[in-house]
């Protein structure tokens, strides 16, 4: 995402004892035609890549003011910036990534917005997960079944191709199961905008793995095309990726 590090301080910037500036593009997120400067800033240990204390900054390109975003989840690893269009209203928005650094590989992922004159936040990472539950079911027949419930929909997965060592674990020699198994869909783990029509306007792809018995026993993933309708990120299209068996 082509991010620079900064560890001194950039003049109009105010930045408080410790912190630096770990994250840093331009591009005109207000739409009054002036090139912006859009920070991320944060404390940092020298002996440490974890950085704390994330912090959102927006230096107005005409009136020189800055305003500053306090991060729901603001520490993590390898915080990213991003410009680009995901509204669709011609203004580049502002899609921020931060590594969890936990053993999920989850991320924390926003999207600040110019609405109205105003920038807010439209996207927020934790919030989509909430409002997203899965539920992962192994079935008869060496089979998962995996739910969505918000779109609801059902996606079925064919265990065969684990092999035999994995499959006499779970299975009974008639194909039931030995006993009941839950996995579990992790949070989204990437998210990437992409520009499908290549007209300069983006859509979120987000991704989360399908964990079975422990996370890595990985069953595939949920791929999710999220769209701004004018007032959220909706899910467009939702698929299930598969790994392929070896031929």
């Amino acid at each position: 995402m082509n991010n620079q590090f900064y560890w001194g301080r950039i003049p109009g910037v105010p930045l408080t004892s410790g912190q630096m500036i770990v994250a840093s593009q331009v591009g005109d997120v207000t739409g009054d035609g002036f090139l912006d400067w859009v920070f991320l800033v944060g404390s940092k240990q020298q002996d440490s890549p974890y950085i704390t204390k994330i912090q959102l900054m927006v230096k107005n390109g005409r009136t020189n003011q800055v305003q500053a975003f306090i991060l729901p989840e603001s520490a993590g690893y390898d915080p990213t910036i991003w410009l680009g269009d995901l509204t669709g209203n011609g203004i580049k928005d502002i899609f921020i990534a931060i590594d969890s650094g936990g053993s999920g590989g989850i991320i924390f992922a926003y999207v600040y917005s110019s609405i109205q004159g105003k920038m807010i936040k439209i996207f927020d990472s934790v919030q989509y997960n909430e409002r997203h539950p899965f539920k992962v079911q192994y079935a008869n027949n060496y089979k998962a079944e995996v739910y969505s419930e918000n779109p609801r929909k059902k996606y079925t997965l064919d265990l065969q191709n684990k092999g035999n060592e994995y499959l006499n674990v779970i299975y009974n020699a008639d194909g039931t199961l030995k006993q009941p198994i839950e996995g579990w869909v992790d949070p989204v783990s990437a998210l990437y905008p992409v520009d499908l029509a290549r007209n300069g306007k983006y859509d979120l792809l987000g991704m989360q793995q399908i964990a079975g018995r422990y996370h890595a026993d990985g069953l595939g993933y949920v791929e999710n095309l999220l769209h701004w309708n004018g007032r959220e990120f909706l899910i467009v299209r939702q698929t299930v990726a598969i790994y392929g068996e070896n031929l």
